[in-house]
């Protein structure tokens, strides 16, 4: 009988290949669960960021706009200055915006460009500006006729910027030309409207490359990819890892939104280059960096350069690897004449062209690092800093471009000068300058050292130091507040003062020149800042008044009112003697100096606009302040800054102070003309002696401000209120043309009352009605 055969290890093979499959599939499933719940937190990133905050915008921040009409104080060189900055092209015949053209002397054609002002969006606007002797003679439109106003977009000087120190000028699809879409597509990725966020051949090419180098030479990525590992991803590797998370966000991102959109983002975010620690990203920002220019401006070897750096910024930099980034332009220009963008003949025209990129501008971050700092102080009463850094917003400020420019190169150049002049004995010698418009307060140009780069110790804003004899006005202002007993006639003792001060020491401060000079008149005093009769005085009207005068002007350190004070023993920095002349610059109006003007939101909305204008305030009579500004006058035209005449002419008005301190450690001059107040300070920062005086060292170099300047010829009318009389060396009443007769300023009443002519007899003058009437009577009625 036969054996049946024996089928259990069959089963069991059965068995055992049911097992693994069921294995499989579990894992399969749990594969499917695992990749669907990955895909599921990638959607939900991808959807968040980008329909969310997509960036930390930093705040912008911009100089003053250039408004030009009829009767402004302006010059060629300083509009050519302007413009140049702005990135205005000069060309033969103007046809588009951003374009200047010159016909002829102090003749300027400029199409100037669109901008979202504080107070408005204004239109591209086509302006023919013509001037003569300084100033804009006339100013008519692209039709000739007159045009009462043409303001030129403000020069982006910085911004406040995020932890990560982004930075990107937005833009949409509308503001970019066409060309720039079609270049970065046809560079980039040519199935770009066709593919779904991935590109199967263009991973292939890549794996092959990668396989004939044998190692990561080239990947295969589509735009999408690339705004996703820009975008979403932080591992800028070319690992798997990062490949496979790329790979499927890019398809999510392009299931979720159009192409357009993924355009206009990937413009906005892409990687274009470093300015020190500040990333550029974005067209309009590179557009800005490289060229000085809106991405709208751009020509085809420009649009074509930029593309041509999103293969590597680093590598094809034009401003240190120009041969190589010429090279590349000319391979995208190539492509685009390949592929039919562009023809053959303009691609070889347009390779031919130079790079024309700018120098690095000065608008970058760390511009002007003093200045920013002050905006920073005045904009942290209102915004916390998230959203100074993160929130878009635009800062318009008060800052003149070529005022800071000039006072910048001021103090560097007469510094230098001094260094050479005295050697080691001016080794360390720092400085630092406040310039504002006296009618405003508005600060046009602060510098916080030699170094105007510097971002560190700031001594416009942090330098405490002894202010010497810029303390003096004050002390005749509360004098002369006292018109019945004090006028700029008044005789005053310029004798040796020995006073016990409060600890037992005695007081006894001398002239600069060792001399005493007896008996002065008050105006004299001032002009040639005599100490001895400064204390006199001081010591006559008493030390809490002066102090009490110092805190109107606008001084809120705190002042112990002691004899020292009188000739500056007071620690101050340049920022608050800059308030202090501006209170005595605008007659008597104290304003809080300010840097900002207005701040835009993100969306261009006005926000805090009316808090930061401040209204200013009366706080000493225009009467008295005439009197002390007539004095200040004197400074400059017969005393210790004198020199100041032989820069600017009779018809420019100027009035100043110059300020030595003990063993000369601080020197100062504090000056004002028409439409510009300059406080500087020079000294070391130990401190220690140093061989300037006020009028040897500071003085030269608001000097050498006001050449570049040019201030406006202006004479100011006799404040309403005061009357004119001729007075001698006495302060006696005199006749007008008796030797050594000057017309003084006087609040009527206050005049002497003795006269005392140069001729045997005083003479009766028929008055305007034929009366006969005496010097007494024209004088004070009767």
């Amino acid at each position: 009988m036969s054996k049946k055969p024996n089928k259990k290890p069959a089963a069991r093979k059965s068995a055992k290949g049911r097992s693994w499959l069921g294995l499989l599939i579990k894992l399969m499933l749990v594969g499917v669960v695992v990749l669907a719940g990955v895909m599921a937190y990638l959607d939900a990133q991808i959807v968040e960021k980008f329909e969310g905050k997509r960036w930390a915008i930093p705040a912008k921040v911009y100089a003053r706009p250039l408004e030009i009409y009829a009767g402004l104080s302006l010059t060629d060189k300083r509009l050519s200055a302007e413009l140049a900055a702005l990135g205005y092209r000069l060309v033969d015949k103007v046809d588009s915006v951003g374009q200047v053209q010159r016909k002829g002397a102090g003749d300027f054609v400029i199409y100037g460009r669109s901008f979202n002002f504080a107070d408005g969006r204004e239109p591209a606007q086509l302006g023919e500006v013509e001037l003569a002797n300084g100033r804009v003679q006339a100013l008519r439109d692209g039709k000739g006729h007159d045009l009462p106003l043409m303001r030129l977009e403000p020069q982006l000087i910085g911004g406040f910027y995020p932890s990560k120190n982004e930075d990107r000028e937005l833009v949409t699809l509308k503001d970019v030309p066409p060309l720039l879409v079609s270049t970065l597509i046809a560079v980039e990725d040519r199935n770009f409207y066709s593919h779904w966020g991935i590109s199967l051949r263009g991973i292939t090419r890549a794996m092959l490359a990668n396989i004939r180098a044998g190692r990561f030479v080239q990947g295969g990525s589509t735009l999408t990819q690339q705004l996703v590992k820009n975008f979403y991803l932080d591992d800028n590797s070319r690992s798997l890892i990062r490949k496979l998370r790329e790979a499927p966000m890019a398809l999510l991102l392009e299931m979720h939104y159009s192409k357009q959109e993924i355009l206009e983002t990937y413009l906005n975010e892409v990687y274009l280059g470093q300015d020190g620690s500040r990333a550029i990203h974005g067209f309009g920002q590179a557009s800005l960096f490289y060229f000085g220019q809106p991405v709208n401006e751009l020509n085809p070897a420009q649009i074509s350069l930029l593309v041509g750096m999103v293969k590597g910024p680093s590598l094809y930099n034009p401003r240190r690897n120009p041969n190589t980034a010429t090279e590349r332009r000319n391979v995208v220009l190539q492509v685009l004449a390949d592929q039919g963008i562009m023809p053959q003949s303009y691609a070889e025209g347009w390779a031919k062209q130079p790079l024309g990129v700018s120098d690095v501008p000065l608008r970058s971050k760390g511009g002007y690092p003093a200045f920013m700092q002050l905006v920073r102080q005045q904009l942290q009463q209102y915004y916390d800093a998230d959203t100074l850094t993160s929130a878009g917003l635009k800062v318009f400020t008060t800052l003149d471009p070529y005022v800071q420019h000039t006072a910048e190169r001021s103090l560097q150049d007469v510094t230098a000068q001094l260094d050479k002049r005295y050697g080691k004995r001016l080794e360390g010698l720092e400085g630092a300058m406040i310039v504002t418009s006296p009618n405003t307060g508005e600060i046009l140009a602060m510098v916080g050292g030699r170094d105007p780069r510097f971002q560190g110790f700031n001594r416009a804003l942090d330098a405490h130091r002894q202010i010497g004899s810029l303390v003096k006005p004050s002390v005749y202002l509360s004098a002369l507040e006292e018109y019945q007993q004090y006028n700029l006639a008044t005789p005053l003792d310029d004798g040796p003062v020995d006073i016990k001060a409060g600890d037992g020491t005695r007081w006894k401060p001398q002239n600069f020149d060792h001399q005493s000079h007896g008996m002065v008149p008050l105006w004299q005093a001032l002009a040639k800042s005599y100490n001895q009769s400064t204390a006199h005085l001081g010591l006559a009207v008493g030390l809490p008044r002066i102090a009490q005068t110092l805190q109107r002007l606008g001084i809120t350190s705190q002042i112990d009112a002691v004899p020292s004070l009188l000739l500056g023993a007071i620690d101050l920095t340049p920022f608050e003697v800059t308030q202090m002349y501006q209170t005595i610059a605008s007659q008597g109006f104290y304003m809080p100096l300010r840097a900002v003007t207005a701040v835009l939101d993100e969306k261009g909305k006005p926000l805090q606009e009316s808090s930061l204008h401040f209204q200013p305030k009366q706080v000493v009579d225009p009467r008295f302040m005439g009197l002390v500004t007539y004095g200040m006058e004197q400074v400059v035209n017969e005393g210790t800054s004198r020199q100041i005449r032989t820069v600017l002419t009779p018809d420019i008005f100027a009035a100043g102070k110059t300020g030595t301190t003990n063993d000369q450690k601080d020197s100062w001059f504090a000056g004002f003309t028409e439409n510009y107040l300059g406080v500087v300070w020079l000294g070391k920062d130990d401190p220690q002696p140093t061989p300037l005086t006020g009028a040897t060292g500071a003085l030269q170099v608001w000097i050498d401000m006001m050449k570049g300047l040019q201030p406006a010829a202006w004479q100011p009318a006799l404040a309403p209120g005061l009357s004119q009389a001729w007075v001698d060396s006495s302060g006696n009443l005199t006749d007008q043309d008796c030797p050594g007769a000057r017309q003084l300023p006087f609040i009527p009443g206050s005049e002497p009352k003795t006269f005392n002519s140069c001729h045997s007899a005083p003479a009766a003058q028929p008055d305007d009605d034929g009366q006969q009437r005496s010097w007494f009577q024209r004088l004070f009625g009767g």
